[in-house]
């Protein structure tokens, strides 16, 4: 231990103000200069003794509590001159407790001369005698505290008080540099997982319309600037007859775009097998309740058009009734459905059966349509939809897809949807 008298001596020749600056000065040219906290903090630390004598000193960063036992609790990012564990040291650095705590809390400056005389103390070292803490302080919040603790008593004044907030003042912006630089990485990490979910999407979707006498067939998705789980596929499966889909995965990103991945796979598999719609569902149903985590489940319908008999035979999986419009005008909802797929193992489903007069128009569609929302928030809605679609029944399929696109975008006002937005379209043109 370093005697008093050896203290101050040391202390009349310590550096002076002009130097300390100078040194404040270059040490903030180079930590400016790093996107590392960890290479920051450690060269603070290093450069620190020799503006302010320390015998132990800590910077501690204010974190949430993971746990909810604690509105906050204190990381240590860089300790000096304590015996006991960081393990140890960590756990009992709580909001408002202690020196550290307090100015934590308060955003107040601390000098203690002698902690023994000071109630708000924690002893985290025996030697310890008198203590400086200072906020790290970034846009009027506290981030951390800067703790430093000497073995002699009455060891820090105000002028070291001055240096040690010159020096937290460098940290917290440092620490707000590195933030925005991390927020930055995370944000491109992001995009670029937004960019392969698309590619995987896009991938998925045929190349062109469907081919099948007597029928005007189209299919589109509106794409938004999140990916979703919207997915549409058709596939032949004799000269007469091709298999359609429309599905919509729960959630968005790359796990949607998976499961449509998945679903896509399956169902062409069944296909080639030749499985009847009902059938190909519930398979597809326990591949996906084996296959995936709890809450993720597709909605999807899955049919058979028929050139020949002019029919269309489905099962529908959880997902948004059809809506068969007349020539005339009229129109139905075809409310016939059971659950999601994946929902639960073991799920039966139904076949329905819809045959096609002359005029005859068939809308698959998912929910990004219908729930798009204009500036106030209101919805598109299911009876706006259906209006426009008996506005446009006369269109050919794809100039009535194109019609219900711009009828939307008219309606909320932006040029991309907030969702993903499909439609597959089917009428009988003879």
């Amino acid at each position: 231990m370093v005697s008093g008298a050896e203290h101050f001596s040391r202390k009349d020749e310590s550096l002076t103000v002009i130097d300390k600056l100078r040194m404040l000065l270059d040490i903030t040219k180079k930590i400016s200069l790093s996107l590392d906290l960890d290479e920051v903090l450690e060269l603070v630390m290093d450069t620190l003794d020799s503006l302010i004598h320390y015998d132990a000193a800590g910077i501690y960063l204010v974190e949430h509590d993971e746990t909810g036992q604690n509105p906050y609790v204190f990381k240590s990012k860089k300790l000096r001159g304590y015996d006991i564990s960081f393990d140890l040291i960590e756990p009992r650095l709580k909001m408002g407790e202690g020196f550290i705590g307090y100015v934590a809390q308060t955003g107040e400056s601390i000098i203690c001369p002698d902690v023994s005389k000071d109630s708000r103390y924690f002893p985290a070292r025996d030697k310890t005698k008198s203590e400086m803490v200072a906020p790290i302080i970034s846009n009027n919040e506290v981030i951390g505290v800067f703790d430093l603790e000497c073995d002699e008593l009455n060891a820090y004044d105000e002028d070291d008080l001055s240096v040690l907030q010159l020096l937290a003042s460098q940290v917290a912006i440092i620490i707000e540099k590195v933030k925005l630089h991390e927020q930055l990485l995370e944000k491109k990490r992001l995009e670029a997982q937004i960019e392969i979910a698309r590619q995987v999407q896009f991938e998925l979707l045929p190349d062109d319309d469907p081919k099948l006498r007597g029928f005007d067939i189209s299919a589109y998705i509106f794409p938004a600037e999140e990916v979703s789980g919207d997915y549409y596929d058709w596939v032949k499966i004799f000269d007469d007859q091709i298999g359609i889909i429309i599905a919509d995965a729960a959630g968005k990103g790359i796990p949607a775009a998976l499961l449509m991945a998945f679903l896509r796979a399956s169902l062409r598999a069944g296909m080639q097998i030749g499985y009847a719609p009902h059938i190909a569902l519930a398979k597809v149903s326990n591949l996906l309740w084996d296959s995936v985590e709890d809450n993720q489940f597709i909605t999807a319908i899955y049919g058979i058009l028929d050139e020949t008999n002019k029919t269309f035979v489905f099962s529908n999986a959880g997902h948004n009734p059809p809506l068969l419009v007349k020539e005339n005008g009229d129109f139905k909802l075809i409310e016939y459905g059971d659950m999601p797929l994946g929902i639960f193992r073991n799920m039966r489903y139904h076949q329905h059966f819809l045959r096609f007069d002359r005029g005859d128009l068939l809308v698959l569609y998912t929910d990004g349509i219908i729930e798009a929302v204009d500036q106030s928030g209101q919805e598109f809605g299911l009876e706006r939809f259906i209006q426009k679609v008996i506005e446009g029944r006369n269109l050919s399929s794809k100039e009535l897809i194109k019609f219900l696109e711009d009828s939307v975008r008219d309606f909320t006002g932006e040029e991309k949807p907030s969702d993903d937005m499909t439609l597959f379209i089917i009428k009988r043109s003879e």
